[in-house]
């Protein structure tokens, strides 16, 4: 990958309905170079997708739910079935395992506090080995960015 190749990608994160025609400009070469580049990319996997950010309170989940669990136990029965049930499960946008005290971290989207409640209830508490569960709620967005950094040369 190549300089040229970071500024495809980086072009894409920000705005990933651009036109080969657009995209091509933006980058400074020809539309059928370009397009190569980015068939290559995608092949290889760099670009695994294309996708619309969608206004989170506007489709009604106004409520960004940052959820700390920590496991009763680390063996491999319960950590794959924890990470099992939670890749199914729609309110989580993101799990990350984590260092520290708590084992994961999810991002959790709600209607409500009383759709949170319920769903703590009736979803997370029914996910077998958890034993904690640290709430936090998310009260503003200071930033939020659809694109990676550019790597600096080193």
């Amino acid at each position: 990958m190549d300089r040229i190749d970071r500024k495809i990608l980086h072009e894409l994160q920000l705005n990933g309905r651009l036109s080969n025609q657009e995209l091509a400009q933006r980058v400074n070469l020809s539309p059928s170079p370009c397009l190569r580049r980015v068939r290559r990319l995608e092949e290889e996997g760099l670009i695994r997708g294309y996708t619309a950010v969608v206004d989170q309170k506007a489709y009604g989940y106004p409520l960004t739910v940052f959820a700390r669990i920590a496991l009763e136990r680390h063996d491999t029965v319960t950590v794959l079935e924890f990470e099992r049930r939670v890749k199914e499960i729609d309110e989580i946008i993101d799990c990350f395992m984590m260092t520290g005290q708590r084992d994961y971290l999810l991002r959790v989207v709600a209607a409500s506090l009383e759709d949170y409640e319920r769903f703590v209830r009736q979803t997370l508490h029914t996910i077998p080995g958890i034993g904690s569960i640290d709430t936090s709620f998310a009260f503003g967005v200071v930033k939020r960015s659809p694109a990676l950094p550019p790597l600096s040369h080193r």
